[in-house]
């Protein structure tokens, strides 16, 4: 809702700013580490080394759309890394 907007300071970035500091760069960083993490958080989903997580968060009036972008030099594809880090984004 609009008033909840009007809680938060926009600062001259896309960046939402609450009482406990930056919104959007607090939850990329919490996409990047649960992208990082997410073999300990899905069973059955192999460790693979990731070179590179790439968390973005676009505000268009109400409506933030997170994306996250994983890239890897392996046998396996990265879609529960890049599922896990833009969730985990949205929920924070």
């Amino acid at each position: 809702p609009p008033e909840v907007m009007m809680a938060f300071q926009k600062s001259g970035t896309n960046e939402l700013v609450g009482p406990k500091g930056p919104i959007f760069s607090t939850a990329q960083l919490a996409g990047i580490m649960a992208a990082k993490k997410t073999s300990e958080l899905i069973p059955l989903c192999h460790p693979i080394p990731l070179d590179k997580v790439d968390v973005s968060i676009q505000l268009e009036g109400n409506v933030a759309t997170v994306t996250c972008e994983c890239h890897v030099t392996y046998k396996t594809g990265v879609e529960m890394e890049a599922l896990t880090g833009a969730t985990v984004a949205d929920l924070t």
